[in-house]
């Protein structure tokens, strides 16, 4: 397998990266796929979104305090230094930018002019712990995780007391200004997604990162008529490693960040196959000219894999060009 052999060079790839573990893989990926690697020189690379119109993938070096931007044409870049220490990034559906910003304790956005301000901080008169990791639903309104990293990782953010009384999901209603908590049931959540009906949601519980014994799993919520969430259900226990960014294919497959790679699992929970990856892998974005392309970030890295599949949601298909 890939994990077991050295990084490669910029440009270059890996034969045998893909595991095949159920034959309903098949559908989503072909075993011969080789990952390639796009860019170097990062610590931990994070929350990758593919920007509109084929503008490349833009993505978070978290601990370099830096974003990212790789395009065919022109490799890698600093697009942005410092980066309030951002995680996670997606798109809105007007194409926008939203950010979870580790060091400023929010979630912001960056405008199609370019311009960059905050939408939330705080949730009942205290600050944010350190926003994580985010995703818009068809309705317009923004989902994100709040752990935190950001306030007991010194290079991740600034350290501070925690003034939430826990670490919650919350959802943000842009046209009231409402921040809802949705779940308080995780001790730290941290990426997330929604089924290709959204009736389904999908939160990792990454604990494990800063406590012996701690969660490394994916919840799975259904998702209610009025944007509540229903019971937490285990929808995985991770091995190895933890669940950190996810994403959901059209099929409606989970394809999560583990400790030795991308791991596919079925909507059932079955595990379907593995994309190895030589470095701690982050997180994952689908994309590319298709829609199929699967993007990582991996510490110091960018990958791609090409799949036969596209992903599920409202940043997936504005950068692919579609209407949400």
């Amino acid at each position: 397998m890939a994990d077991e052999q050295s990084i490669p060079d910029i440009g270059t790839g890996l034969d045998g990266a893909v595991e095949i573990l159920d034959t309903r893989a098949l559908r989503s990926i072909d075993p011969a796929a080789r990952l390639m690697r796009l860019t170097d020189g990062g610590i931990w690379a994070e929350g990758p979104v593919v920007l509109p119109s084929g503008s490349g993938v833009m993505y978070s070096d978290v601990r370099m305090d830096r974003a990212m931007l790789w395009t065919a044409a022109t490799g890698g870049r600093v697009w942005r230094q410092p980066n309030d220490h951002t995680n996670g990034n997606t798109l809105d559906r007007e194409g926008r930018i939203i950010h979870c910003e580790h060091g400023d304790r929010r979630v912001a956005r960056t405008e199609l002019d370019g311009t960059r301000h905050g939408l939330v901080d705080a949730y009942e008169g205290k600050r944010l712990n350190s926003p994580n990791d985010v995703v818009v639903k068809s309705d317009g309104t923004i989902w994100f995780t709040d752990p935190p990293y950001g306030i007991v990782l010194p290079d991740e953010g600034h350290p501070a007391p925690q003034e939430q009384a826990g670490c919650y999901v919350f959802r943000f209603d842009l046209d009231s200004g409402e921040l809802t908590v949705v779940s308080d049931s995780m001790t730290h959540p941290n990426g997330l997604a929604f089924s290709p009906a959204e009736d389904r949601l999908y939160v990792s519980d990454t604990s494990a990162a800063l406590a012996d014994g701690g969660n490394h799993h994916i919840l799975a919520f259904d998702v209610l008529h009025d944007s509540r969430l229903g019971d937490p259900r285990i929808f995985k226990v991770m091995e190895p490693g933890i669940a950190d960014g996810l994403r959901v294919d059209e099929h409606g497959d989970v394809w999560t960040s583990a400790g030795d790679g991308i791991h596919l699992i079925g909507s059932d929970g079955v595990d379907l196959a593995v994309v190895h990856v030589p470095e701690l892998t982050a997180n994952c974005v689908f994309g590319g000219d298709s829609g199929r392309s699967l993007f990582i970030t991996a510490s110091s890295s960018l990958y791609v894999i090409e799949t036969l599949v596209q992903g599920a949601g409202v940043a997936a298909a504005v950068a692919r060009g579609e209407t949400t």
